[in-house]
């Protein structure tokens, strides 16, 4: 498992969505409307393979997009 954390300054719809290195989405962990603040969400990797992924975090017009590599 790893912990990723996000902060986020206003309600809104927010998005968590993990993809592989070709874009397929492997996961959705977040997608309904948060209040503003700091967040903490597990990720549970046992159903994924050791490789290479990247995570999007959308909230209202902010996107980012970042790379996590797994090992088992």
């Amino acid at each position: 498992t790893t912990t990723i954390k996000y902060s986020i300054p206003k309600e809104g719809l927010v998005t968590l969505k993990v993809y592989n290195v070709i874009g397929e989405e492997v996961a959705t962990l977040v997608n309904e409307i948060k209040q503003a603040g700091n967040y903490n969400l597990t990720l549970d990797a046992n159903n994924l393979s050791s490789g290479v992924y990247l995570y999007k975090l959308r909230a209202g017009s902010f996107v980012e997009t970042k790379k996590m590599l797994l090992i088992k």
